[in-house]
């Protein structure tokens, strides 16, 4: 059975840092690419950042900067480092885990976390 199990998320003034974390368990971590996707109140999942099995990252520009994707695959584990964040990215962050193509298409991730709250305050 896959877990991929979402922590760090947290309240943070505006200009603040976290790291979020994402454990993987059931699947073979090394071979998956992995994603994070955000999801505010009232809008759609959008694609935050990705680390392929080669370790190739992809960002979407609006964290371009501002937030860093790694992977230790000792421990199943990818990480998201976010610093100067901003009021606007206050959502719930998802990680996510697919064993296909690279992508960054919410809809070829196969597998998904529950989510860990994110809330940056002004």
């Amino acid at each position: 059975q896959v877990q991929l199990v979402e922590s760090g998320g947290a309240l943070v003034q505006a200009g603040g840092s976290l790291r979020l974390s994402c454990a993987a368990s059931g699947l073979t971590f090394s071979s998956k690419m992995m994603g994070w996707f955000r999801q505010a109140p009232g809008k759609a999942r959008e694609f935050v950042a990705a680390i392929s099995r080669y370790s190739t990252i992809y960002y979407a520009n609006s964290v371009k900067g501002r937030f860093t994707i790694s992977r230790d695959n000792a421990k199943n584990t990818v990480y998201l480092q976010m610093n100067s964040l901003k009021p606007e990215d206050t959502a719930v962050y998802y990680c996510a885990a697919t064993g296909g193509q690279v992508t960054t298409r919410e809809w070829e991730y196969d597998y998904w976390g529950q989510g860990t709250q994110v809330t940056v305050s002004s």
